[in-house]
């Protein structure tokens, strides 16, 4: 048993650090949970922001060392693996066979254990929907000493609770995911530079029936007729029967690393600023074949980039917002983080679609959804959320787990409704400090 107690989420914050962290080294030599305090919860790379993968004074048990692969179908395209297999590990087998994860979110580095307990979406949502219709079955470890096995034949009901559950129906110990074919590890993709909120809606539309994957970066200190503005991506898998120079340079090219904390004065508002306007005018419209890894994983290279933000960390706000309104309400919201000069340069901007997730408390529903990383600032930071909390709320949108730090019991209610009926096979040993929170569980 291990006593590290330096396990932190993604975004540093909040500082919540569990009583004892318990490698799970081996599926045959599993721990007896019966014999282990309360509460537990499972986590993998850790690669959520806030305090969904915490668990302050509670036992975590870590799942990074159960990584093998236990099959992969190449002719079917279906793998089955231990929950703490990464998606860039998955990658790494699969892609060479000519098979692609259906669903990936922003990093390849998580695990997926984690990546169903979250039921991560990734650029195509509006497409395929979430990682978690692409589950077919897993083994769930109760606190009991239960083994579940579920699909969506068997023990339905915890398998939807499971899929997006945020790890509090158990552990889950391996899962089988059906993969999509591609035809090799390259991706065609557009980058449009376009000047306000209207025009990202035109581009979306006119992309929606040719490209598979799309999302925009905002540049989200741009005011009046420029509020909006940013740089629409996107793709679809292609061949590349050649690749160029520049291609296989790319895989071998040495990875980059943020060595220490950033300090505050690094993170003003007219750095900042300066930045993200160096990213929109940066690069010109281009169209080109690239490899998968800068399209979807542009910043996994750099290593311990969330150092950049400092000491305090990372707050983000993610929601989404009902399609009939959402673009005079992210509208606005911009115009309120414009105005408070509180954000950083990373601020993303999609379309979900209405394709259901399997999941109980599975965040995307159609609408538009926006991502923005702050700068942890305090009490600055949480009054800007809060205004923004006012807009989401009139609309009635929704808050994401995997990045939050900071909803309230109202909120989280409000953005579940199904949350009681989770509650129905939620296991009673496993907790995290963000139900703690939005629950008031004890």
């Amino acid at each position: 048993m291990s006593h590290d107690t330096s396990f932190l989420s993604w975004s540093r914050y909040p500082d919540k650090r569990p009583r004892q962290v318990i490698p799970l080294t081996s599926y045959d030599e599993l721990p007896d949970l019966t014999h282990l305090a309360s509460p537990l919860l499972a986590c993998g790379y850790r690669r959520s922001y806030g305090d969904s993968c915490l668990n302050e004074d509670g036992i975590l048990l870590d799942m990074s060392p159960l990584r093998r692969i236990l099959s992969f179908d190449r002719v079917q395209g279906v793998i089955r693996c231990e929950a703490g297999v990464s998606l860039a590990q998955i990658l790494a087998l699969i892609v060479p066979h000519g098979w692609f994860i259906p669903v990936t979110p922003g990093t390849k580095f998580v695990s997926v254990g984690g990546a169903i307990a979250h039921d991560v979406h990734g650029q195509n949502q509006k497409k395929v929907g979430t990682f978690g219709r692409f589950v077919t079955q897993f083994e769930l470890l109760c606190s009991s000493g239960e083994r579940m096995h579920c699909s969506p034949q068997q023990n339905s009901a915890l398998f939807q609770a499971t899929i997006g559950g945020l790890g509090l129906t158990g552990v889950i110990l391996w899962a089988e995911i059906r993969l999509r074919p591609v035809q090799g590890p390259f991706i065609a993709s557009e980058r449009i530079r376009y000047s306000s909120l209207s025009e990202f809606m035109r581009i979306d539309a006119d992309s929606e029936q040719h490209y598979e994957y799309a999302s925009a970066w905002i540049d989200c200190f741009a005011s009046g007729r420029l509020l909006g503005r940013g740089v629409y991506l996107r793709g679809n898998h292609a061949h590349c029967p050649q690749p160029s120079r520049k291609h296989r340079s790319i895989t071998k090219a040495l990875p980059l690393a943020v060595p220490f904390d950033f300090p505050a004065a690094a993170l003003n508002p007219l750095i900042l600023q300066a930045i993200t306007t160096g990213l929109y005018y940066g690069q010109p419209d281009k169209a080109q074949t690239i490899l998968y890894d800068p399209f979807f994983y542009p910043l996994d290279p750099v290593r311990s980039w969330n150092r950049m933000y400092g000491k305090r960390g990372i707050l983000e706000y993610h929601c989404v917002v009902p399609i009939d309104s959402g673009q005079e309400v992210i509208q606005e919201m911009l115009s309120c983080i414009s105005s408070s000069k509180e954000a950083s340069f990373l601020a993303v901007l999609k379309t979900f679609g209405d394709l259901p997730s399997p999941g109980l408390l599975s965040f995307p529903r159609a609408g538009l959804t926006l991502a923005v990383d702050f700068p942890n600032r305090g009490a600055r930071t949480i009054q800007l959320f809060k205004e923004l909390d006012k807009l989401r709320k009139q609309c009635g949108g929704a808050l994401y787990p995997a990045k939050d730090a900071v909803m309230t019991p109202e909120d989280f209610q409000l953005s579940f409704p199904a949350w009681k009926d989770f509650l129905l096979h939620k296991d009673p040993a496993f907790s995290s400090s963000f139900w703690r929170r939005v629950t008031s569980e004890e």
